[in-house]
């Protein structure tokens, strides 16, 4: 091979590897990302929920009247905008009840920008006078905890028993999916209920008091724990069809077990999958969780959350007078929600979508 070949070999690959250098790869989580931010609707979602979520983190530092605040005089006072308002700082722990110190330094600050005024009541106010507005933001507080920390709970009971089953296979995974088809046929409405019936009980209640368990913690945990049937089975069939993989086959060879596999290697590979299962169930807690408010078994008082609402709304409700926006501003704080948190669980899963990367 003469000498100006080899030469213009070299120049060659020289240049290819220029230009294959200048080419930079997308991982999955930026090509989802660019797809995303294609699909209006859903962006229009997350920053809708992006700005509930920072609303209600920081619902202490708003110029909002006390949710606690009780003045008979105002009892069902419709929607204005001229009269004032303010809070009294000699009487804290009346207006919001007790906070803890995070919540306090959110309060000192806002006392510090706005001082004592307040929103006037553009929601109206309930039976007892407490202004609307301000109980939907502390409202809101609750209903997103309890729909993320439910969700959680089921996402981490559903991740590892339809991680476990689908890995260990034969007749272990037929026994697991057996167990589950079974939960399926029983109507978990009516298990709640009477669990929470037979919790809301005196007896039960001061001995749950006395060991430091907390009502709203039994209430995460029992409406969590009946959300992981459909996450099990969708993290089993998607382990299935992973567990073969070469990286699986590399970790069996340097020596890891059946647990570091799972979690370790199986489990990051589905975080496209969790997510937009993530976003899809919390709306559907959260409703959950409105309807048990809704019957009087959920969040109760002092706490308040969009259902406990919803309900005092349609308590007072009567045939002569309809106080309407003790119902419809509730219902709107939920629906706008719900439906956003739809919308970003619907572009989420298309964007993670393989199919779907041309499009």
């Amino acid at each position: 091979m003469s000498t100006e070949t080899v030469q213009r070999d070299e120049e060659h690959y020289e240049r290819l590897l220029a230009e294959a250098a200048a080419v930079r790869g997308v991982s999955l989580r930026q090509d989802a990302w660019r797809r995303l931010r294609k699909n209006r609707v859903a962006m229009f979602s997350l920053w809708t929920i992006a700005v509930i979520s920072v609303s209600a983190f920081l619902t202490p530092f708003l110029p909002l009247q006390g949710p606690r605040f009780v003045d008979t005089s105002r009892a069902f006072q419709p929607p204005t905008l001229t009269e004032s308002a303010s809070i009294d700082r000699d009487r804290l722990e009346v207006q919001f009840g007790e906070l803890g110190f995070f919540n306090r330094q959110l309060l000192n600050a806002r006392l510090a920008v706005f001082g004592e005024w307040a929103i006037p009541s553009i929601c109206g106010t309930d039976e007892l006078g407490r202004d609307l507005l301000a109980r939907l933001f502390w409202g809101a507080r609750i209903s997103l905890i309890v729909g993320i920390v439910a969700t959680l709970v089921s996402l981490v009971i559903g991740v590892s028993y339809g991680a476990t089953s689908g890995f260990l296979g034969g007749n272990i995974d037929n026994l697991m999916m057996r167990i589950i088809d079974v939960a399926y046929s029983v109507p978990f409405i009516f298990v709640v209920i009477f669990i929470l019936t037979i919790l809301n009980a005196d007896a039960n209640r001061a001995w749950m008091e006395s060991a430091g368990i907390d009502q709203i913690f039994v209430f995460f945990i029992v409406v969590g724990a009946i959300y992981w049937l459909t996450m099990a089975r969708v993290v089993r069939g998607q382990v299935i069809s992973l567990k073969n993989e070469q990286f699986v086959e590399a970790a069996r060879t340097i020596g890891a077990n059946r647990a570091r596999i799972i979690f370790i290697h199986l489990v990051p590979n589905l975080l496209s999958v969790v997510i937009v299962y993530l976003t899809l169930t919390i709306p559907r807690v959260m409703l959950f969780e409105a309807f048990l408010s809704f019957l009087g078994l959920g969040v109760e008082a002092p706490d308040v959350s969009w259902g406990v609402l919803a309900n005092t709304g349609f308590k007072v409700i009567t045939p002569i007078r309809v106080y309407w926006w003790l119902i419809t501003f509730p219902g709107i704080a939920l629906g706008v929600t719900l439906f956003a948190l739809n919308f970003l669980g619907d572009g989420l899963r298309d964007a993670f979508d393989p199919r779907l990367k041309n499009r």
